[in-house]
């Protein structure tokens, strides 16, 4: 049992439950960090129907929201993990914060100069700080007790997760889009009259007043961790000085599929949710409010599989449980592509309920093991973050070249099918902990 379990569980014996004895109050102030950071996530995905509008620009072009997003967990995860290595989670906690905070302030000059390069910039500082909370959070709740509880205890935090996705969509539907979306007409009518300019300006403005508030909430949650006292703890397996070495990393087959499974995951995660509002305007012809409602029906279905698949885990393996989620993916997505209608739009909100799982799951797989290699590995796995970056573009790419936006779910499509053969095939820890602990 490594000193970070044994730290939070006292005496505690895993039958004793997924939770922390005696830490629950710094349980539920990292666990609440899975809510605040899933709020900017999603809002991006308004913000890629917004700039669509408010800066006339393609949907191709719209998908570099999230390129500059992922590209910012992509390039800090690492830094993230070497830096916290050396001044501890708690230091990982505040950085994160405190740049998410500084992101999300960057709105308003933004939205005052008007150029879209500028809310790039705030989006990948943002990404860098939620690049050290995932890369802090994700290990630190999976050693928080029981090593053959990891799963169940990181799925309970990241159910929280989709609470925070759900706000966010809410927040952009109401306080972002405006409903109003012009005709090529009533656009041509604008330009003639000189008012265009002032109505793509109105529509950049409105992002400000709901980022200037999360960065309230944001830093203010910064402070109430700043207070906390943190126990000394130490890795999983780590004695001494032996922080660990990437070349061990190398000798474990489940740790690098996990990588390749999480890029995979998280590019079809937010490939589908980036274009679930454009999927559903194109196929049921709604408006963008109303189409607005189906990307929260997906998120609630997240939500529910999130909490669904911790109580399952109790009684069935978490790779058993995430291949055959997997595997009803692919079915629902090929439906989703070959019936682009209402039939087509359900089936990928239902995608949501299945897909749950996946990224904590993932995650908690991949670290099993690793010993002293604990935070660089579970930053390495967070770099896979990534695939949100290169997927999500290829899918609007996709969508530019064919015509038909139900043709780019083939991405997701086959994150799902790497997923399923990680899960049957490739999610096995094949070093035992007492080989582990001697690395």
């Amino acid at each position: 049992m490594s000193e970070l379990n044994a730290e939070f569980q006292g005496s505690a014996s895993p039958k004793d439950g997924i939770f922390p004895a005696g830490q629950i109050t710094l349980f539920i102030l990292i666990t609440v960090l899975f809510f605040l950071w899933a709020i900017p996530n999603n809002l991006n995905d308004v913000l890629i129907r917004q700039f669509m509008k408010s800066f006339a620009i393609s949907r191709f072009q719209a998908g570099l929201v999230q390129s500059a997003f992922y590209m910012g967990y992509f390039l800090l995860a690492m830094p993230a993990a070497l830096l916290m290595r050396r001044f501890g989670y708690k230091f990982g906690f505040i950085t994160g914060l405190l740049l998410y905070g500084t992101g999300t302030i960057l709105f308003w000059p933004a939205a005052i100069v008007g150029k879209y390069w500028f809310f790039l910039m705030a989006l990948f500082v943002i990404a860098t700080g939620l690049s050290f909370l995932e890369t802090a959070s994700n290990p630190f709740i999976a050693q928080m007790g029981s090593y053959e509880t990891s799963e169940q205890r990181l799925n309970f935090s990241q159910a929280f997760n989709p609470l925070g996705a759900i706000t966010g969509v809410f927040i952009g539907k109401i306080f972002i889009f405006s409903g109003i979306e012009l005709s090529p007409d009533q656009i041509a009518a604008k330009q003639a009259a000189g008012t265009y300019a002032a109505y793509l300006s109105s529509e950049t403005l409105r992002v400000v007043k709901p980022y200037l508030f999360l960065a309230v909430v944001v830093l203010a949650w910064a402070v109430l961790i700043l207070i906390k006292k943190f126990p000394v703890v130490r890795d999983e397996h780590e004695d001494g000085g032996d922080h660990g070495h990437f070349r061990d990393l190398l000798r474990h087959r489940h740790f690098l599929l996990a990588i390749l499974a999480q890029f995979m995951y998280v590019g079809a995660q937010v490939g589908t949710w980036s274009y679930l509002i454009q999927y559903v305007q194109d196929n049921t012809h709604l408006g963008e409010k109303a189409a607005a409602n189906y990307l929260i029906y997906s998120l609630v279905a997240f939500g529910i599989g999130r909490f669904a698949s911790t109580a399952l885990m109790r009684v069935v393996r978490p790779n058993l449980l995430m291949g055959s989620y997997a595997v009803i993916n692919v079915l629902l997505v090929t439906v989703g592509v070959l019936h682009p209608s209402w039939i087509g739009v359900w089936a990928m909100i239902l995608t949501s309920f299945f897909m749950s799982l996946m990224f904590p799951t993932i995650f908690a797989l991949g670290l099993k093991g690793l010993g002293p290699n604990t935070k660089i590995g579970g930053s390495l796995i967070v770099m896979a973050i990534v695939g949100g970056a290169i997927l999500t573009p290829l899918m609007g790419l996709i969508n530019v070249r064919t015509g038909s936006i139900a043709m780019a779910y083939l991405v997701p499509l086959a994150g799902y099918v790497v997923v399923a053969l990680y899960a049957f095939f490739g999610s096995r820890a094949r070093v035992n902990m007492s080989a582990t602990a001697r690395l």
